[in-house]
């Protein structure tokens, strides 16, 4: 067995036990086998009991001792316990443990398993053509990424897609306008188009004659007229510039060859619309053509229409959904679409995904999933904005990111500027991704200078320093830990810190499935903090043999092979030297 199966075996083991003593039941994962918190003495819980006692009308403690003894892991765990109301408390045994821990070092993925491979389609990012990216766009790109390479990680197919604004009402604005100017192309920046836009805005809103040849634009665009076109591609190209620039700077995936706007699906909406129709799954609504979903109600409990197709001929974000879910089920082959949004574009997707069910495209073997999240708040607990109320430029914030940790880090050296800077950038970066994937998603979080970029804490500065810390002390005591070196867990805190490093597998996992990246998060913390505590108790220069030296180096440089693995999981880079 690896050692990045504990869990698993743990539940096969329990399931068996479970068959074998009350005819129950239950996969590997329904043993709900967890690790123990701090203080229970034990590496492993047991939760399966409190869950199965009133389905088997029998006292939790009564099933749990019946599990406990048809048991069979003498060879893995020490004599398990029953504690309190029925919990089933589980010790690894030490000759176990140690065997294990040597083997790790020789596993580039640290006992990390490779999936089933299936292949996945995430929208993740999504800004507005001719509009400065700004803070709003931070947890969908942030977030998005981490998903991404905890996915390819795990063995999983990902092809990533840029759902950029660039089609519909706002460009008819917006190149109106600036044919208005005179102006037919040359060169402006992102500020100036997203000056332009905001004054396009203006007239749209005050002059009615504008509006209506701002709408006469949408349709010359939509119908390929060249000279519209023309100044539509300039203003892309100015805008996927911009966005390279912002991307880069985060350290994210994305790339030119991953934008498929809006105006990509244009194509494919008549068709939707064609193949509702012909399923029998539209119903025209004051001149709409809609699909009422099953369940969907408004406040009214009248039925609750997703408009695919409005009124005047156009066609809104449900037309282009329906129209992306098609697409990469149908023509890309991916199994699983996964949406980057927001929590309160909840139930528009849940309409989406209905609808597609209805349809064909999504079934058992194509899944769809919504991976909402919250907002970003200033310290007064608003939507973060600059101190004019403005919206906060993400460029300008992730260049302050770095600024901030350049004075946080201090002065590397004089004779290495370049690698200063390349720490703080690690540094700075790395404290905007931690401190939006450290907490679970769904929640709104405050952007705090000060907490997320503190040396103390879980925080990915923290982490960065633990990490370094380590590598300065397995450089100092020298690289003559190899795999297979014997491991000795003789104090509790080594004990402590192997168990730590072999549950990477079961935290990576479970930030993986849920898509909740704040999990490897809490994992790397706690690692980190049990090698504090190691450290402090272990010497390793000092240890009193070579053999004790060794063993504890092993320790040291799994540590490390976490915190690296993990963090780059994250998107966070982790310096050598800090």
């Amino acid at each position: 067995m690896l050692a990045g199966d504990i869990g698993l075996e743990l539940g096969l083991r329990v399931a068996d036990a479970l068959k074998a003593a009350l005819d129950v039941d239950i996969t590997p994962v329904e043993a709900l086998i967890r690790p123990a918190a701090p203080g229970r003495g034990a590496d492993y819980q047991c939760n399966v009991a409190m869950s199965l006692a009133k389905r088997l009308g029998r006292p939790p403690r009564d099933v749990a001792a019946a599990l406990v003894e048809h048991l069979d892991a003498a060879d893995l765990v020490e004599p398990p316990e029953v504690a309190g109301p029925g919990f089933v408390n589980l010790t690894l045994r030490r000759d176990w443990l140690q065997e294990h821990t040597s083997r790790l070092l020789g596993d580039d993925r640290l006992g990390v398993p490779e999936a089933r491979p299936r292949r996945y389609a995430i929208d993740y990012s999504s800004p507005n053509v001719a509009k400065e990216m700004h803070v709003g766009h931070l947890r969908s790109t942030i977030i998005g990424d981490a998903v991404v390479r905890l996915l390819e990680f795990a063995g999983h197919e990902v092809i990533r897609h840029n759902h950029l604004g660039d089609w519909g009402t706002p460009f008819g604005m917006l190149i109106e306008h600036l044919v208005d100017l005179g102006w037919t192309s040359g060169e402006h920046s992102i500020g100036d188009l997203d000056g332009f836009y905001q004054q396009a805005r203006k007239k749209f809103d005050a002059d009615p004659a504008f509006a209506d040849r701002a709408r006469h634009r949408v349709v010359a665009l939509q119908g390929g007229d060249e000279p519209t076109l023309a100044l539509w591609r300039e203003l892309v190209r100015e805008s996927e510039r911009h966005f390279a620039t912002v991307y880069e700077l985060l350290g994210v995936k994305l790339t030119d060859g991953d934008y498929y706007g809006e105006s990509f699906y244009n194509p494919f909406l008549d068709e939707v619309v064609d193949e509702l129709e012909a399923k029998g799954l539209t119903e025209v609504s004051d001149g709409a053509v809609c699909v009422f979903p099953p369940g969907f109600t408004n406040r009214e409990g009248e039925p609750l229409p997703l408009i695919v197709r409005k009124s005047d001929g156009g066609y809104g974000y449900a037309g282009t959904d329906l129209a992306t879910a098609r697409y990469w089920t149908r023509d890309r082959g991916a199994t699983d679409l996964l949406y980057l949004v927001g929590t309160p574009q909840a139930q528009h997707f849940r309409m989406v995904f209905a609808a597609s069910r209805a349809a064909g495209w999504l079934d058992d073997d194509h899944r769809a999933a919504h991976i909402g999240f919250g907002s970003v708040l200033g310290e007064d607990g608003k939507i973060l904005r600059t101190r004019a109320g403005g919206t906060v430029k993400l460029v300008d914030l992730l260049r302050e990111a770095v600024d901030r940790a350049a004075a946080v880090v201090g002065e590397r050296s004089k004779q290495d500027p370049e690698g200063q800077g390349r720490v703080a950038r690690a540094v700075g970066i790395g404290a905007v991704k931690y401190a939006d994937l450290s907490g679970d998603r769904e929640k709104d979080y405050v952007f705090a200078w000060d907490r997320m970029l503190a040396m103390e804490g879980n925080t990915s500065v923290y982490l960065q320093y633990a990490n370094a810390r380590v590598l300065s002390i397995v450089r100092r005591v020298g690289h003559d830990a190899e795999p297979g070196t014997p491991v000795v867990l003789a104090e509790p805190a080594e004990r402590a810190l192997a168990v730590k490093v072999l549950q990477f597998p079961a935290a990576l996992a479970t930030a993986t499935e849920e898509y909740a990246p704040h999990k490897l998060c809490t994992y790397l913390y706690e690692t980190a903090v049990a090698f504090s505590a190691f450290y402090e108790s272990c010497p390793i220069a000092q240890a009193e043999d070579d053999r004790t030296r060794r063993s504890r180096l092993v320790l040291a440089r799994l540590t490390s092979r976490a915190l690296t693995l993990g963090l780059s999981l994250l998107g966070i880079e982790a310096p050598d030297r800090m």
